[in-house]
């Protein structure tokens, strides 16, 4: 390992093709992303995990979709990690980094009552949601699906194979560095671009667990063939090799996919953002009358906003809020 190649490749997502099959990729390394994204909270290192995970999912998934404003991802459930919460800000020009923010909300006596649970039971029953924003003057989009299969991976791969019919796959390894105690991720994502969706016209469902759809319910033959042998070739990979950074993506691209003719794109940045502000916060409390204003005005005469996932204080005069506020704001 060189430190070249660490500061190369560490936050980035790097898209490829397999060339001998209708199927393409990404690959994700996250190193300061997500200790910028863990050190805003104190988090139990169950929820810690679940964060990381989501976290890595959303920089695949937003640089795979493309996304020109933001992608967000949600999972909530009725246990007692009750939501992750993640965003993708789209880069603003060629060359810019896409900007990754998560949060998640929990209940920590509950969390105390299961300290040897597996984080992803500790979400319990609910949903896994997608939701994209194009930006202004564009209808937003929200596909939601159930938690299932074990893993928030496996609930992304079931929203694709749900909601777009596109068969995908991800391998992904997350976990703190023993050497420097900080957080490394790192995964692969694959998707099979079926020609057209052969699904079910008898509106039976699919064969996967609960009537979910699989790849089988999608892909015709010869292109199931295809993503069987891609994902038993996904099957070999090592959490050393996913996580890094001693082997660097393009080595894992050739490892593993080599007799499929892997090409590989320009790398996309990832960085942490957050793209709260007081004029952002002021803009939210616009919905509410002097009434409403009042009953959040603590006993300093001033009223308070914390973001959820920088961590960042604002105070406001409360005569300044509100569609009745008497005051410009300052």
């Amino acid at each position: 390992m060189t430190d070249t190649m660490t500061h190369i490749w560490d936050d980035t997502v790097l898209p490829f093709q397999l060339d001998h099959s209708d199927i393409r990729g990404r690959v994700a390394r996250l190193d300061g992303v997500l200790d910028a994204v863990l050190s805003q909270h104190d988090y139990p290192p169950q929820v810690e995990e679940l964060v990381a995970e989501m976290a890595l999912l959303t920089a695949l998934i937003g640089q795979t979709i493309k996304v020109r404003w933001k992608l967000s991802l949600q999972v909530r459930g009725d246990g007692p990690a009750r939501l992750i919460a993640t965003d993708y800000y789209g880069p603003s020009e060629d060359g810019a980094p896409g900007r990754v923010r998560a949060y998640a909300s929990f209940d920590r006596d509950r969390m105390a009552a299961h300290v040897q649970a597996k984080p992803f039971d500790l979400i319990g029953k609910g949903y896994f949601a997608i939701l994209i924003d194009q930006g202004r003057d564009m209808a937003p989009y929200q596909g939601i699906t159930p938690i299932a299969g074990g893993s928030l991976s496996s609930c992304a791969e079931t929203y694709f194979a749900q909601s777009e019919q596109i068969p995908t796959r991800f391998a992904m390894a997350f976990g703190k560095d023993a050497a420097t105690g900080g957080w490394r991720a790192g995964g692969v994502m694959v998707q099979h671009m079926p020609k057209a969706s052969p699904f079910a016209a008898d509106g039976q469902g699919g064969s996967g667990e609960g009537g979910l759809l699989t790849a089988n319910d999608i892909l015709d033959a010869d292109a199931v063939e295809d993503w069987t042998r891609v994902n038993l070739l996904l099957d070999t990979s090592e959490e050393g090799e996913l996580i890094g950074p001693q082997i660097a993506p393009t080595d894992l691209l050739v490892r593993l996919f080599h007799e499929e003719k892997p090409r590989v794109f320009d790398p996309q940045p990832v960085r942490f953002g957050c793209t709260c502000s007081a004029d952002r916060v002021r803009e939210s409390l616009s919905i509410y009358s002097a009434k409403d204003i009042g009953h959040m005005t603590t006993d300093d005469g001033i009223v308070t906003a914390d973001c959820q996932f920088c961590g960042a204080h604002y105070e406001f005069d409360p005569a300044t809020l509100g569609f009745e506020a008497t005051k410009e704001a300052g």
